[in-house]
C-alpha cells in the first residue's frame, strides 16, 4: 500500500504510525502541507500514485482544505472532509450530535455580547464558554459569576478574528473529576482512558492522569452513534458521566492517541493500521 501522511509537524502520534506502517512494508510518503501548493484539477506531485491519503494536520484550516483538494483529485483521504469539517467546529459538532439522538451536553451560539451575556444567564452559574474552533483545552472558561462573563465577553469581543464573534455557551457538567476518551475506528471502539484532574479541564494536553477504561453497552453504543453522526473515520469521541448516564461533548476528527496507547493492553498503532489497510482494495494491500 502506498500512503501520503499530510503533517505539519511529526508529533509521536505520527510516529507510532509511520513505524507501524513500515514495518509492514508499506510504502509511507511524508507530505508537509507547509510546502505544498494545490492546483484545481492537478494534484501535487507527492500525491502521484497513493492509495490512501491520512489528514494528521495540525492546523483545522489546513486540514479542512486539504481533505477537500484531496477528494476533489479523486484520492482517497481518512478522516474525510465531511467529518472534518463537522469536527472541527463544535456547533457543527454539537448540531450533529444532538441531530442524531446522541445526549450531548445543552448549548446555545449566540453573535453579540448581549445575546452571549443572555444564553449564560440563561444557564446561570457555573456554565462554560468556548471557542468554537480549537482543540487541548484551549481559550475555554469556566464562568462562575456574572462579572467574570462580562469580563470575558469584553476580551472576546476584541479579538480579531470572526470566530472570535461566535459565542459558544455550554451548560457546565459536574462530572466526578473525570471524562472518558475513545479511539473509535468507524464507530468501533479500539480502546478507552479515563482522564483524571482536579481542574474542570480533563485533558491529556493539560495534564491529566490516565487510565484505561471499560466500556459498557450504553457507551459503546454512545460512539457508534456519534461516529455515524459526524460521517465516521478514525475519531476520538469524548464522554462524561452524569447521574442519568453518558453524555458526549465533542468527536475529533484528527485524534490524537499517544496517551491512549500508554495507558492500555491494546496496541493503537496496530489496529489503527489494520483499519487503514481496509479502506483501499484487498489487491493493493497484498
Amino acid at each position: 500500500m502506498k500512503i501520503g501522511i499530510l503533517y505539519s509537524r511529526i508529533r509521536r502520534d505520527e510516529k507510532l504510525l509511520l513505524a507501524e506502517l513500515r514495518e509492514r512494508g508499506h510504502e509511507v510518503t511524508k507530505i508537509d502541507v507547509r510546502k505544498q501548493t494545490f492546483d484545481l484539477t492537478e494534484p501535487p506531485a507527492a500525491f502521484e500514485g497513493l492509495d490512501l491519503v491520512v489528514d494528521r494536520c495540525l492546523a483545522t484550516s489546513r486540514s479542512l482544505y486539504a481533505t477537500q483538494f484531496c477528494e476533489a483529485y479523486g484520492v482517497p483521504v481518512v478522516n474525510s472532509h465531511e467529518t472534518a469539517e463537522v469536527c472541527s467546529d463544535k456547533a457543527k459538532n454539537s448540531l450533529a450530535l444532538a441531530g442524531a439522538g446522541v445526549p450531548t451536553p445543552e448549548t446555545k451560539v449566540a453573535f453579540t455580547t448581549d445575546s452571549a451575556m443572555e444564553a449564560i444567564e440563561s444557564f446561570g452559574y457555573p456554565c462554560v464558554l468556548k471557542p468554537v474552533v480549537g482543540s487541548w483545552g484551549r481559550l475555554m472558561a469556566k464562568i462562575d459569576s456574572r462579572s467574570a462573563a462580562e469580563a470575558i465577553l469584553e476580551h472576546k469581543a476584541t479579538l480579531g478574528h470572526y470566530e472570535h464573534k461566535v459565542f459558544y455557551v455550554q451548560e457546565f457538567v459536574d462530572k466526578p473529576e473525570r471524562d472518558i476518551r475513545v479511539v473509535a475506528l468507524d464507530g468501533k471502539p479500539v480502546a478507552a482512558m479515563v482522564r483524571h484532574s482536579d481542574h474542570w479541564l480533563t485533558n491529556a494536553a493539560k495534564g491529566a492522569e490516565t487510565d484505561e477504561f471499560e466500556l459498557d453497552a450504553e457507551a459503546k453504543s454512545l460512539v457508534k452513534k456519534a461516529s455515524d453522526a459526524v460521517g465516521g473515520g478514525l475519531l476520538g469521541v469524548d464522554l462524561m458521566e452524569t447521574e442519568s448516564g453518558y453524555t458526549v461533548h465533542e468527536v475529533n476528527h484528527t485524534v490524537e492517541f499517544k496517551a491512549l496507547n500508554e495507558a492500555v493492553e491494546t496496541d493503537v498503532p496496530a489496529a489503527v493500521v489494520d483499519w487503514l489497510e481496509t479502506k483501499v482494495p484487498a489487491e493493493v494491500v497484498a
